[in-house]
């Protein structure tokens, strides 16, 4: 990595790692929040649903901005507005005396700030680096989110210490001088050679264009999507239970609970940065590494579900964890190198939508199904992540997500 990229880039690592605080801090504050507000699962859900799902919604929109109009100019509002949406929550708790449906519209002004963050530094990272580089550099990235999920837990946790309104407040007092540090010191990259002359390319140029990327890609970007989606929709969906397990039947909370939360991510962060660095020099790999990762995701919730135990539960998520570090930045490598700087924006933020959507659907989907048997909580993720294993197996094709060394 050139000098000069070195401390734009550890800025630009900022905004994945504030981005994923949106819903991992409030995960050991959600029964509190249940408790404080009187709400039922499916409510108390809807906190992570209410922030996911307009995100996921507005993502591909913004993607398709910030390739017209440039990258720094939708992070940095995007940024602001992630940042008003959690003043307006934490307002809400202390101001209004039945605060749910003020904190749930917060929520959505949140989710449609965090639309234009994360996926949008993913594509600056790829209009920045090349070939090697870029798998190393989106390793990183995903690495700040995998940070931001270990931390966010003790962040979520210590904060509600002051009150179950804090962590809101906590996403504008890291957010705000976010959006400064990107507007100073992260210039819009420059865009590919090749594609300098789609700058002023019409609407109409700029949908044919994504249509043949679609039309050459669209089988193995469908594999990464799903992927993507069903390793966050069961890695959200065990936290959830995970928090109100340790809260409901072994007594564990405060701290202690969040820093236990904590451990599955720390393996996943851990596991993506290694991950990241080997698969920069071995990038054939790359589809090896997403299937492996999503069978030991299913193993591990496959065991779940006929394992009980606080022991059993540390060890099993522990590997689920590591399964997703595995898939995370192999994907977002085959993502981002699927099209060019100016169709990149476009590409790495319907990833992103989906990526989203499935973040959205984890609580409630767990929250409807957790008392149940462990086997009806466990085994039916598990096939999800087993068929989705299959699936990336046959369908992707890794050769049309990787350019070959040298290219943009």
């Amino acid at each position: 990595m050139h000098r000069r990229n070195v401390l734009p880039f550890a800025v630009l690592c900022t905004v994945p790692f504030i981005l994923v605080l949106g819903n991992s801090m409030l995960i050991p504050v959600l029964p509190r929040i249940r408790t404080a507000l009187h709400l039922t699962q499916a409510q108390t859900g809807l906190l992570i649903t209410a922030f996911s799902v307009p995100a996921g919604l507005v993502i591909v929109f913004v993607g398709i901005l910030s390739d017209r109009v440039g990258r720094k100019q939708v992070m940095v509002p995007s940024l602001v507005v992630y940042g008003a949406g959690g003043i307006m929550a934490a307002l809400a708790a202390l101001l209004a005396g039945r605060p749910y449906w003020l904190v749930l519209a917060a929520r959505v002004i949140q989710g449609l700030g965090a639309a234009g963050t994360g996926p949008i530094a993913t594509a600056v990272a790829g209009d920045m680096f090349q070939s090697q580089e870029r798998t190393k550099a989106v390793g990183i990235l995903e690495t700040s989110n995998g940070l931001g999920k270990v931390v966010s837990p003790v962040l979520g946790a210590g904060a509600a210490l002051l009150g179950w309104w804090a962590p809101f407040l906590l996403f504008a007092v890291l957010a705000l001088p976010a959006a400064v540090g990107v507007w100073v010191l992260c210039p819009d990259p420059v865009p590919d050679p090749a594609h300098q002359g789609q700058q002023q390319a019409t609407i109409r140029a700029y949908t044919a264009e994504l249509g043949r990327v679609f039309k050459e890609k669209g089988r193995s970007l469908t594999a990464c999507y799903a992927a993507g989606a069903v390793v966050l929709l069961v890695l959200f969906g065990v936290l959830f239970y995970v928090s109100d397990a340790l809260e409901e039947r072994h007594g564990i909370g405060g701290l202690m609970k969040g820093v236990m939360i904590a451990v599955p991510i720390f393996v996943m962060s851990v596991t993506s940065l290694l991950a990241g660095l080997f698969l920069e020099k071995h990038v054939m790999l790359l589809k090896a590494a997403t299937v492996t990762g999503l069978a030991l995701v299913a193993a591990s919730l496959g065991l779940l579900g006929f394992r009980s135990g606080l022991a059993w539960l540390g060890i099993h998520t522990a590997v689920m964890g590591l399964g997703s570090g595995l898939v995370l930045p192999s994907l977002n490598t085959m993502v981002t190198s699927a099209a060019g700087g100016q169709m990149r924006g476009m590409i790495t933020s319907v990833y992103g939508a989906v990526r989203f959507l499935g973040v959205a659907a984890g609580p409630p989907v767990f929250g409807l199904i957790m008392d149940s048997r462990r086997i009806s909580v466990f085994i039916p993720a598990a096939v999800a992540a087993g068929a989705c294993a299959l699936f990336v197996l046959r369908a992707l094709n890794q050769k049309l997500l990787t350019p070959p060394p040298g290219s943009h």
